[in-house]
């Protein structure tokens, strides 16, 4: 069966509580580091509306000629993509352990009582947002039957943006030095703006953490963690980011973010279906069925650094015109 049930110290008695896995859960929306549109149901478009400078010395009578600042209009856009879960189960596989809530006879998923029920659906969706944390960041779609390709993810989807800013730390032997460099490559118009993090993932940001202890004063103490700032700027973890892998962006649960996703329904993981395989069948089915996708809305204001053994973001190898290489981003070289 799909619900598997360990007790090794089982004593024929009924569990006075019923422990669940702890998940992450989807770290990026419960830390309203993205945008949610919800009642997706087909591709739509993220606009994009950029101006030049417009200020100019004044004229009595401004031509057609004098304008200055014309509007940029584009688009990136949001597919989602069907997927689901589901898992099959036999509801006497409990009996035992929940027998003393048990009326006589046996046991059917309806006679199960409530709070076994939410137990089960808690267990179930606290998965599911686990598993889509790490598809929101790192998830790749392709057509097919592969369930590891079920949609496109922030990082897939910015590392096809031909304008993302690829932060050179090559040279920075230190996490301070890469977070340095990477905070130099952050365009001015953004660093005070309150919506602004640094992501990392949670080792990485140990790393830095450690070395800020090593660093600091003899009375520094060595089991107290370090604000998650660097030079002013929040820095988030997320336990599916990649190592060797930063980013600094705007995030925010609103579209004043660069983070934006698509999805069929504004709670998808609490819509779950739950019924018997068949009239006759013991078993029965938790059914839940969705479509998500992702993107970033600038790729000028997203600003990478990253030093994998096989990175995802790099330059071209094409002809590049000041310092932008075709098909990668900007290079800023760092320290």
């Amino acid at each position: 069966m799909a619900i598997k049930v360990d007790n090794t110290s089982y004593n024929g008695e009924v569990l006075e509580r019923i422990l669940t896995v702890a998940t992450t859960s989807n770290e990026l929306v419960e830390k309203g580091l993205i945008h949610v549109i919800p009642g997706v149901e087909k591709k739509i478009s993220i606009p994009r509306l950029k101006t030049g400078k417009m200020l100019q010395k004044r004229k009595e009578d401004p031509q057609v000629t004098d304008s200055k600042g014309d509007f940029h209009y584009s688009e990136q856009t949001l597919e989602p993509h069907d997927f689901m879960a589901f898992t099959v189960f036999n509801p006497r596989a409990f009996e035992s352990i929940w027998r003393k809530w048990q009326p006589t006879g046996n046991l059917v998923f309806a006679q199960l009582p409530p709070e076994v029920q939410n137990k089960l659906l808690d267990a179930l969706s606290k998965q599911v947002q686990f598993e889509l944390g790490d598809h929101y960041v790192n998830g790749e779609y392709a057509d097919g039957t592969d369930d590891t390709k079920l949609m496109n993810g922030i990082l897939t989807q910015a590392a096809k943006a031909a304008d993302y800013v690829l932060v050179d730390v090559s040279k920075a032997d230190t996490m301070i030095k890469k977070l340095k460099a990477v905070r130099a490559a952050v365009p001015k118009a953004m660093r005070n703006n309150p919506d602004l993090r640094i992501i990392m993932s949670v080792d990485d940001f140990d790393k830095y953490d450690d070395e800020l202890t090593e660093r600091e004063a003899k009375n520094a103490s060595e089991t107290e963690v370090n604000r998650k700032r660097y030079k002013g700027i929040t820095i988030e973890t997320v336990a599916a980011w990649p190592d060797s892998v930063i980013v600094a962006t705007l995030c925010s649960p609103d579209a004043d973010g660069n983070f934006f996703a698509a999805v069929n329904l504004q709670n998808d993981e609490s819509v779950i279906q739950i019924d018997k395989v068949s009239n006759a069948s013991e078993l029965y089915f938790f059914k839940l069925l969705m479509k998500a996708d992702t993107n970033i809305a600038f790729g000028e204001e997203f600003i990478v650094a990253d030093f994998r053994a096989t990175p995802k973001f790099k330059a071209s190898t094409g002809s590049s015109t000041g310092g932008t290489t075709q098909g990668g981003g900007t290079t800023e070289t760092g320290k």
